[in-house]
């Protein structure tokens, strides 16, 4: 068994191996990387986010599919679209998210940029009012939700009161809060305070982190992203899902 400092050292180092550009070639955060607008950003990178389970080339190629449908423009597609634009993503289809769900979230992020501030003020304003970060994450999904929706589309934004582990909306913060300048994660939201991140947590990062003694929680559930970023803070109170990189790519890379 590894001691406490053997860990930090094990996650330190592939840290430092996976979090660099050469990372972002086959992970899904390439997409938003195409573009420097920031809502542009945002866009494309909670899209991809959120369908962002099954096979990754899959993953990256539904996500530029969707990009090349809104011209390579999300935020200009968004807000000047009208009903018959966002038809277009009628055809769409990734695993059980389909066209009919992709054309309500089209319309809830209009909403969400037209009547609250965009993206970033939701989680700002969230992230100030509350302590916990799950309690941040159902307020999103209340947000997201508040227009007329499918019920169907319920399932594809998490709901962490029912103990969803939150992998893709966890994924997204960190794309959009952390700042090591490595050229990964962008940093666009800097009121937010990256200490209060938690861990994308499915299968890779789980199995990992419970070979290293890091996890006890048989399930990958919300009670288990909780334990495994408290221990991680542990080893880095101030940015623990920085180790993600390395949890991730053990599990990708290194099939540990």
């Amino acid at each position: 068994m590894l001691s406490d400092q053997e860990i930090k050292e094990f996650l330190e180092y592939h840290y430092h191996k996976y979090n660099r550009p050469e990372f972002t070639e086959s992970d899904p955060v390439q997409v938003p990387h195409l573009f420097s607008l920031p809502e542009d950003i945002e866009i494309a990178g909670f899209l991809t986010a959120c369908i962002s389970w099954g096979q990754r080339k899959t993953i990256i190629s539904k996500s530029f599919e969707l990009m090349r449908m809104m011209g390579y423009q999300p935020y200009s597609f968004i807000m000047s679209g009208d009903p018959e634009v966002f038809e277009q993503a009628e055809t769409f289809c990734h695993r059980t998210f389909n066209g009919t769900d992709m054309i309500f979230f089209l319309r809830s992020l209009q909403n969400i940029y037209k009547h609250h501030g965009g993206l970033r003020a939701i989680f700002e304003r969230a992230f100030r009012q509350y302590t916990e970060t799950g309690m941040v994450l159902q307020h999103f999904r209340k947000v997201f939700f508040a227009i007329w929706h499918p019920a169907r589309s319920q399932k594809h934004i998490p709901d962490v009161s029912n103990n969803s582990s939150a992998k893709r909306l966890n994924m997204f913060l960190r794309w959009m809060v952390r700042n090591d300048g490595q050229g990964v994660d962008f940093g666009l939201w800097n009121h937010i305070d990256p200490a209060r991140l938690k861990i994308p947590l499915d299968v890779h990062t789980g199995n990992v982190a419970r070979q290293l003694g890091l996890l006890k929680r048989k399930q990958n559930d919300w009670q288990a992203v909780c334990e495994l970023t408290d221990r991680l803070c542990e080893f880095d109170p101030d940015d623990p899902v920085k180790y993600d990189f390395a949890l991730f790519g053990l599990g990708i890379f290194e099939k540990i």
